[in-house]
């Protein structure tokens, strides 16, 4: 039990009436209450109330702690720190800005410019895409590709997936689904078809693969052309999905569509054979007078259906890899090497 006195006990106060004799009542020293351990010194008559510092002793009869000013108090029982009930802090930059918390501006994550980094993101990778566009094209599918062009197309397709936008390409069905056509490849399997778009009578107009996640299928088409007629054939195939970017696909059969014969022979005006240039006007014209025959072929063709033919062998299955996918650009790897597509109507190919 702490024993409250005051300091100095006895210490009497000036009455404030002016009587020259003092009594013993000028002079107030009130007893201490029975019923208190308490004493204090009160004048009776001032209107001013003089404070004197307040000791505290502990029970083991400790010197009190005595602060700045001269008060004396017990330890403080409370805990030195108390985490506030208020509100957590705002996302605010130090600017006074609020950044780019959540729904109640809170902080999440950031200082406020989330946005904008979106943006630049954004507009870096389409710089990016169009800078492997343009330095693929004229090559050929990647055919006619130096090894200044493929060393070019290889750097700016790593950095294309390492800030892939799509992690799980096999979940985004919406933009994996559709066709998709052949800008670049370095794919071993596909040399020799490169190869005869390379000769003077044919050329290798479209190569492309629709994907329809739904039923789980890929077509792979080729498109052929010539001076009297234009190829078209097809791979179809199933797959399974392995993981959230890749499939295991397997072959089933091939699809020869019968050949559009044209109305008219186009051959081309020069050739280059064994580096010479050869002029094929005169055999152009020397081919007009067979283009009635030839409108009458095509008439006969055109209504025989496809021819469709089993892909035998052990080498029907194999594995595609997607890397990158936006709603413009695909770029996925294989056993057979790299594809760099377009999605068809994408404003990469159409300017």
């Amino acid at each position: 039990m702490a024993l409250l006195l005051t300091s100095p006990p006895s210490i009497p106060f000036k009455n404030p009436n002016p009587n020259p004799n003092p009594t013993p009542t000028s002079l107030l020293l009130l007893t201490p209450n029975p019923h208190s351990l308490s004493f204090s010194l009160l004048s009776k008559t001032t209107t001013t109330t003089r404070r004197f510092p307040t000791f505290r002793f502990n029970a083991a009869g400790e010197s009190p702690i005595v602060d700045e000013w001269g008060e004396k108090s017990e330890p403080d029982t409370e805990p030195p720190t108390k985490l506030s009930d208020a509100d957590p802090p705002k996302d605010e930059d130090e600017w006074g800005g609020v950044g780019s918390g959540g729904t109640d501006g809170y902080v999440l994550s950031g200082n406020g410019s989330a946005s904008t980094s979106t943006v630049e993101g954004e507009d870096k990778l389409l710089e990016l895409k169009r800078c492997l566009v343009d330095t693929v094209y004229g090559t050929d599918f990647g055919f006619r590709a130096s090894a200044e062009v493929r060393a070019e197309v290889s750097e700016l397709v790593n950095q294309l997936e390492a800030a892939n936008p799509t992690p799980a390409p096999m979940e985004a069905v919406d933009v994996l689904d559709g066709n998709w056509v052949l800008l670049y490849t370095a794919s071993s399997e596909l040399l020799p078809l490169l190869a005869v778009g390379t000769t003077p009578v044919a050329k290798v107009e479209r190569i492309c693969q629709a994907i329809k996640t739904s039923i789980g299928t890929i077509e792979n088409s080729v498109t052929i052309s010539s001076p009297f007629a234009t190829f078209s054939f097809s791979a179809d195939a199933s797959f399974e999905v392995r993981t959230p970017s890749r499939i295991q696909v397997e072959f089933k059969e091939g699809t020869f569509q019968p050949p559009g014969i044209k109305s008219s022979i186009d051959l081309p005006k020069n050739v280059d054979i064994f580096g010479q240039s050869i002029n094929l006007s005169p055999l152009q014209q020397s081919l007009n007078p067979l283009q009635d025959a030839v409108v009458s072929i095509a008439r006969a063709i055109s209504g025989q259906p496809p021819l469709k033919v089993p892909i035998p062998g052990e080498r029907t299955k194999s594995w595609l890899l997607t890397t990158y996918l936006d709603k413009d650009l695909r770029i996925s790897r294989g056993d057979g090497g790299l594809f760099v597509l377009a999605k068809e109507g994408s404003p990469l190919i159409e300017n």
